[in-house]
């Protein structure tokens, strides 16, 4: 299978791609990941994935230049996305951190900040349990039965208008998040599976294997 690795000018790649092969190899899975920012090789390939570290705004400057059309086109027509932590983000039609920038609004919602509170670090960083709160919710389904501990860095999360769309949630002191949304063919997850180690690797190999 071709997985299309989009490059939107941000975010470490190279550990995204690393664990993609690795996950492959795990899973017996025939995959060659091709970093790209061409819109036409979005809708060539047989998965996508987007991740992001990085600034909503400059997503949205990114995705204007032709890469949102076409990963709406391929959502539309039903490959696979995986969206990491940003690339959940933008999954939405806006968000506080910028506003007047437009994310894909392939779900309505926004992307809210976490608010400070006693105790609480924002950024949210470091390992987090993560409770599976729709079983069978696609590649999430592997960990269903488990709370498994996963890796997160974020100052926002995503706040869908239609619940049902969270498969997966974490605690962040008095905040309730969004760890994974999943609907058909796309997942998103505000957690960094290329850091989550053998739990992470576990969840991309499923992906994979579709």
């Amino acid at each position: 299978m071709r997985v299309a690795l989009v490059d939107l000018g941000m975010g470490n790649l190279h550990s995204v791609e690393r664990a993609l092969a690795r996950a492959a190899s795990d899973a017996g899975v025939a995959c060659a990941v091709d970093r790209t920012a061409d819109p036409d090789a979005l809708l060539r390939a047989d998965a996508i994935v987007v991740p992001g570290q990085g600034a909503f705004r400059d997503c949205a400057a990114a995705l204007g230049r032709g890469l949102g059309d076409a990963l709406r086109g391929a959502i539309a027509k039903g490959t696979p996305y995986l969206g990491i932590c940003l690339g959940l983000q933008a999954l939405f039609d806006a968000s506080e951190e910028a506003p007047g920038a437009a994310g894909l609004g392939v779900f309505p919602g926004r992307v809210l900040r976490l608010s400070p509170a006693e105790g609480v670090k924002i950024p949210h960083m470091g390992w987090n349990e993560v409770t599976v709160v729709r079983p069978g919710a696609g590649p999430l389904a592997a960990f269903d039965g488990e709370t498994p501990h996963l890796y997160f860095v974020h100052s926002y999360h995503a706040v869908p208008d239609d619940p049902s769309l969270v498969a997966a949630v974490t605690e962040h002191g008095p905040h309730r998040v969004t760890a994974a949304v999943q609907r058909g063919n796309v997942v998103a997850v505000q957690f960094h599976p290329e850091k989550s180690q053998a739990h992470g690797l576990r969840f991309l190999a499923a992906f994979l294997r579709g």
